[in-house]
């Protein structure tokens, strides 16, 4: 499968959207940095009348402040396990939560399958956000340590499948957790339940696009009519077997940035009108 340039995506495509999904770590950050360019990229789509959903393995935690403090629609945190939605005040949150003893042995489980992947491969630590997550575990492969070869990446994702877990790569970690949930489960219940859209009717499907940049995006490239690559999903194409349909020039944020501008023009003044600024907020303590 070839990636298409995204001068090729059509302008109706771009006209008829009705929200954007997107990973956040190397699609909306550069170098582990959310430049000004990529956060003036998501209120330009807003603005240009489109739901903006994040979709992270990245924590609880760390999502809550995203959800509260960004422009966007809601955010699905730590590969499907949740999503949390910032409106009219108020944090709606859901979970994959069933028996609380159950997932509390899982845990347990989990983290003693982390610590014996920590001591066979050299070299790898937790991720530094783990302290805020409350489902999965993530082995830190480039954030804060060394980067390591593509040989060892591979191996950490072995010895969690052998331990029963399932194991996803992303461009920094790899994520691990017990369970049968997705982030592609997960977007189709936040856009169902908090947006009326629902993404198993194809031609709803075909009115959201998904951009990312990495293995662990696969499940979204290939159920997705029109998804789209930033340039530094190239450097993974190898081991991918769902590409996404076209791909930016630029890299990370400034390739995020480069799809909002190419959608907003396809969009003109027939798009959707744009969506007002909340006013500023004057009774925080």
């Amino acid at each position: 499968m070839s990636l298409r340039p995204l001068t090729e995506l059509p302008p109706e495509t771009g006209r008829a959207l009705l929200g954007l999904c997107l990973d956040i770590d190397d699609t909306l950050t550069t170098d582990g940095k959310l430049t000004a360019e990529a956060y003036q990229a998501l209120w330009d789509a807003r603005e240009a009348g489109l739901l903006v959903v994040p979709v992270t393995g990245r924590p609880a935690g760390w999502a809550d402040h995203f959800a509260r403090m960004w422009p966007v629609d809601g955010v699905v945190a730590e590969n499907g396990a949740l999503y949390l939605r910032h409106h009219g005040g108020h944090m709606i949150r859901r979970t994959v939560r069933g028996d609380r003893a159950a997932e509390a042995a899982q845990r347990e489980r989990l983290l003693a399958l982390a610590a014996d992947v920590l001591r066979q491969v050299p070299g790898t630590a937790l991720a530094s956000d783990q302290a805020y997550r409350e489902f999965d575990v993530a082995v830190d492969f480039c954030e804060d340590v060394a980067p390591l070869p593509r040989e060892a990446v591979d191996r950490i994702v072995r010895l969690f499948e052998a331990g029963g877990a399932i194991a996803k790569i992303s461009s920094i970690h790899v994520n691990a957790w017990f369970g049968t949930y997705d982030k592609l489960g997960m977007v189709k219940r936040l856009l169902r339940e908090q947006h009326g859209h629902d993404l198993d009717d194809p031609a709803v499907a075909a009115r959201f696009l998904y951009v990312g940049d990495s293995p662990n995006d696969q499940p979204m490239f290939a159920f997705f009519p029109c998804s789209v690559g930033v340039a530094n999903v190239r450097a993974f194409a190898d081991r991918m077997d769902a590409l996404p349909t076209f791909v930016t020039e630029g890299r990370s944020g400034a390739g995020f940035a480069e799809l909002v501008a190419r959608i907003r023009a396809t969009r003109g003044r027939t798009g959707a009108p744009p969506r007002p600024r909340p006013a500023a907020r004057t009774d925080r303590r």
